[in-house]
């Protein structure tokens, strides 16, 4: 089963790669830019039978610090 773990900071925590790309598109010419948010995405290949708790589990301990960032997990 492949899966799709979107990792995105907390609303409120402060987001320098995402300022710093703004700041780049904006000295590149591109107008109406509001806000840049980075994050991060993951493509895993698990097996069929691999638990939600353990894709979950997955998330926590490793992919996402869910002190400052929230996850989302897509299954393609």
């Amino acid at each position: 089963m492949k899966l799709r773990i979107v990792v995105t900071l907390k609303p409120g925590v402060l987001d320098p790669q995402g300022r710093a790309i703004h700041k780049a598109l904006d000295g590149l010419g591109f107008a109406g830019i509001n806000d840049v948010r980075a994050g991060k995405l993951f493509e895993i290949d698990v097996a069929d039978d691999t638990s939600d708790a353990a894709i979950d589990e997955m998330c926590r301990k490793l992919l996402a610090n869910t002190v400052i960032e929230n996850y989302r997990i897509e299954r393609a």
